[in-house]
C-alpha cells in the first residue's frame, strides 16, 4: 500500500523505520517542529531525519490544518494513513482521505489510558500490563475499531524507562500486523469498549511534585515512573528542593505526620506517608537516594544526617 506517515519522536521514527523495512510504499512524512517541553526532548529520534535519508518528501507542520498540506496529501494518492505520537488533533478531511481511513499507533492498553504519557499514568496507578494498540482512527481521541494490540508485563521494579523499552520494541509487529490486515480487505474490527475508557493529560511540574499524603505504595511507583532521562519526582526539604531518585515501602509501619523524617531503615531514610498516617498502620516511604538543589547525587542516610524535621510540598 501507498502510506504517508504522521509521527514525532523515537515513537514515530521507530514506526517509519517498519514501514520503510516492509513491502509498503512511504510516499510522505508529516512530522513535528523540534520542542523544548522536557518531555519532548525524551526520546528525541528525528522522523524527518530518517524520512530524508530514505528521500522521502517530508513536511513540518504543528497542526494539520492548512490547505498546502490537505493538496500535497491529495497529490501523494496514499492507500492509508500511519500515526504515531502525532500530537495535535487531525482533522476528518485528512484521516479520512486514504480509502483505508487512518491507522494510529498508542502505546497503552485501549480504551484505557488515552491521550498523554500513558506508560507514566499505568505505572503510577499500577497496571501490572502495558502495551501498543493498532486503531482506526475517527472523530474521537484514540477511540476508533482496534485492529490489532500487544500487550507486556509490569515487573515489579520496572521503570517508566523499562517499560518504554519494551513496548516500542512492540510497534513493528503491531503496526505492520495491522497492516497486512487491512491490505487483505479486512474492514470489521474490535469496538473498543467506551465504558471503559481514560483520558490523561499531558504531565508537567506539578505532576512530579510529592504528596506526602499519598499512600507509600503510590509514591514508590511515581519516583520509578520519573526515571531517568525522566525529570524526577521533588519535594522540598528546609526550603530547598530535593528530587528522589530512589526509594522502597518501608518494612516496618510508622505513625505520625505525612512528610516526616524519621527513621533509618536499611539503606534508606523512612518518610511518613499517607493521609492516615496518624493510626500507625501505615507502611512509610524509605528514601535510597537523592540529588540536592545543587546537583549533587547521594545515598539518602548521607544527606539526612539526623531525624527530624520535614518534607513539604512546597518551599
Amino acid at each position: 500500500m501507498r502510506v504517508v506517515m504522521f509521527g514525532y519522536q523515537t515513537w514515530g521514527h521507530r514506526t517509519l523505520q517498519a514501514l520503510l523495512d516492509s513491502e509498503h510504499d512511504v510516499v510522505l512524512v508529516v512530522t513535528h517542529p523540534k520542542s523544548e517541553h522536557a518531555y519532548e526532548k525524551i526520546w528525541s529520534d528525528s522522523v524527518a531525519d530518517l524520512a530524508e535519508e530514505h528521500g522521502v518528501p517530508v513536511l513540518i507542520r504543528n497542526r494539520p490544518d492548512d490547505d498546502e498540506l490537505f493538496a500535497r496529501l491529495k497529490e501523494a494518492a496514499p492507500d492509508i494513513i500511519v500515526a504515531n505520537n502525532w500530537r495535535t488533533w487531525i482533522p476528518p478531511r485528512i484521516f479520512g482521505l486514504p480509502r483505508h481511513g487512518t491507522l494510529n499507533v498508542h502505546d497503552s492498553l485501549l480504551p484505557k489510558y488515552a491521550g498523554f504519557s500513558p506508560l507514566i499514568w499505568a505505572l503510577i496507578n499500577g497496571e501490572r500490563e502495558v502495551g501498543v494498540t493498532a486503531h482506526m482512527m475517527n472523530d474521537e481521541l484514540d477511540a476508533g475499531d482496534i485492529v490489532r494490540q500487544e500487550a507486556v508485563q509490569v515487573g515489579p521494579a520496572d521503570t517508566a524507562t523499562d517499560l518504554f523499552h519494551k513496548t516500542v520494541d512492540l510497534i513493528t509487529p503491531v503496526t505492520i500486523g495491522a497492516l497486512d490486515l487491512i491490505a487483505t480487505g479486512q474492514t470489521e474490527f474490535t469496538k473498543q469498549d467506551r465504558s471503559q475508557a481514560s483520558f490523561f493529560h499531558k504531565r508537567a511540574a506539578e505532576d512530579i511534585r510529592i504528596d506526602w499524603s499519598w499512600p507509600a505504595e503510590d509514591l514508590e511507583r511515581l519516583v520509578r515512573a520519573q526515571s531517568e532521562p525522566y525529570p524526577s519526582a521533588f519535594t522540598f526539604h528546609r526550603g530547598k528542593r530535593l528530587e528522589v531518585l530512589a526509594a522502597v515501602v518501608s518494612q516496618g509501619r510508622y505513625g505520625g505526620t505525612p512528610g516526616r523524617v524519621f527513621y533509618r531503615e536499611g539503606d534508606g531514610v523512612v518518610i511518613v506517608a499517607g493521609a492516615d498516617a496518624r493510626t500507625g498502620r501505615n507502611h512509610g516511604l524509605a528514601v535510597t537516594r537523592v540529588r540536592t538543589e545543587e546537583g549533587a547525587e547521594l545515598p539518602a542516610t548521607e544527606y539526612f544526617t539526623s531525624m527530624g524535621g520535614y518534607l513539604t510540598g512546597r518551599p
